[in-house]
């Protein structure tokens, strides 16, 4: 019986930072809260142009995304 080999990469040749690392996840956190609020602003009667225009103006006053 053979054993498949397998490429194991050493620490040294594969470094990912933190923000590398946790980057994909914070997008995917971000686009399900966007869904849920335009959801819930159509919900409540908004179009969901209003609510996605209601959004990009909180994100540009967002502190923590500056």
């Amino acid at each position: 019986m053979s054993v498949p080999c397998e490429t194991v990469i050493p620490p040294d040749e594969h470094i990912l930072t933190v923000q590398e690392a946790r980057e994909p996840l914070y997008q995917k956190l971000e686009q399900e809260v966007e869904a849920k609020l335009v959801e819930a602003a159509v919900d409540a009667g908004w179009s969901p142009y209003d609510a996605l225009n209601a959004i990009d103006q909180l994100k540009k006053h967002d502190p923590l995304d500056g």
